[in-house]
């Protein structure tokens, strides 16, 4: 069977040393950032790097650690101008052998773990996978520009009075009641 061709950031589980950490830098030229943003559905990818390390861990495991750097350009939820937001975060992936992960009975209902970052360990680890997945998770959700505004929205029926954010908040009166009761003592 002829070995598979690894595309960059990808390490042949069988090829990593066992004493010491591999040390990674993926930094995707202009290309590829462009492939990336199409891929997020992004304006723009202006920078990504992606550095550290995958490491043995216990017997049969291989922790990933690393720094992702990012600046990435979305729209605006509310414009639809252009908003840049600069992205650093801390990675970690740890991958396991299939047998030491817990499986879920086939149709059963199952709860979403608390460490999500445990993952199946196959025969290649893609430090370029999880550069991508991580800059996804952490995209801004609703990127807002500064100036953005959504006004108030007010709904009412003919001759009722508009009920306001603020006429729902319970303790917006107790200031002003606070402040009769020091002018009467």
């Amino acid at each position: 069977m002829p070995q598979q061709v690894l595309k960059p950031g990808e390490f042949r589980v069988s090829d990593l040393p066992t004493r010491r950490p591999t040390r990674f830098e993926l930094h995707p030229d202009a290309e590829a950032r462009t492939a990336i943003a199409e891929r997020l559905n992004l304006s723009s990818l202006r920078k990504l790097r992606f550095e550290g390390e995958i490491s043995p861990s216990g017997a049969r495991g291989w922790t990933l650690t690393a720094t992702l750097g990012a600046t990435v350009v979305q729209p605006c939820v509310v414009t639809l101008d252009p908003v840049t937001t600069r992205i650093d975060e801390t990675v970690q992936r740890v991958y396991l052998p299939a047998d030491l992960l817990d499986e879920a009975e086939s149709g059963a209902e199952t709860e979403m773990p608390e460490d999500t970052s445990t993952e199946p360990l196959g025969h290649v680890i893609s430090a370029h996978d999880a550069m991508i997945e991580s800059l996804s998770l952490s995209l801004p959700q609703y990127p807002r520009a500064d100036e953005a505004d959504l006004g108030d929205a007010v709904f009412a029926e003919d001759g009722v009075t508009p009920l306001r954010d603020e006429d729902t908040k319970p303790f917006a009166g107790l200031a002003g009641l606070r402040d009769k009761l020091d002018k009467k003592s």
